[in-house]
């Protein structure tokens, strides 16, 4: 992190006087052209380096990643797994006829195609920053959205393809249990990447 991005978090706190961590990274936001996550790693390291007192200090990053999995940072990990295996399991469980179950089996059906791979892939590649970054750091959700769409338009196409090569064949259940097995192993890779890259960050 540059000496210009400690020197305005430093300048903000002297200035503002925030009185809560919520309230320093609100004030820095417009402030700085890195998305949140950075600027909350910034704060810690200044902290950990003594630079930084805060009534209510941030948690440091835990340096085991099973620690690491049991943080607010690994939420959309288990978000992404819980959806995933929800999605898996109502397509084995619920009968495409059975309302209104079936509802919901379409929706998360629908989640787990369009959706899920693309999102995990999209985490792995990027673990810290979207790649496209087109204005405020209040667009990074959306970015990360469009972006994982589009990847799990690319990799579903794919999966289905090497299914049909297969002994197994394509079929309702070989496609689910591709893309839960492949969608759990990309959001483990991105999880395991993005606890390394905050890691090396404080560093």
């Amino acid at each position: 992190m540059s000496n210009e991005t400690s020197r305005i978090i430093l300048d903000t706190v002297e200035k503002d006087k925030p009185e809560t961590v919520e309230h320093l990274i609100k004030l820095l936001n417009p402030k700085l052209s890195i998305p949140e996550p950075a600027i909350i790693d910034e704060v810690i390291r200044l902290q950990t380096e003594g630079r930084l007192v805060l009534k209510k200090p941030l948690k440091p990053i835990p340096q085991n990643f099973a620690s690491y999995l049991k943080t607010r940072n690994a939420g959309w990990y288990w978000t992404t797994i819980l959806l995933t295996a929800a999605a898996t399991i109502a397509a084995y469980t619920v009968p495409a006829d059975a309302f209104p179950l079936a509802y919901a089996r379409n929706i998360l059906g629908t989640i787990l195609v369009i959706f899920l791979p693309g999102y995990g892939l999209t985490k792995a590649l990027f673990p810290s920053t979207p790649p496209l970054k087109t204005s405020s750091a209040g667009l990074d959700s959306l970015e990360i959205l469009i972006i994982s769409v589009g990847l799990s338009m690319a990799l579903v196409p794919m999966v289905g393809l090497m299914l049909g090569y297969t002994t197994w064949g394509l079929n309702e259940i070989t496609s689910v249990s591709s893309l839960f097995m492949l969608t759990v192993v990309l959001a483990t890779i991105a999880v395991v990447r993005q606890h390394q890259t905050r890691i090396n960050r404080l560093q």
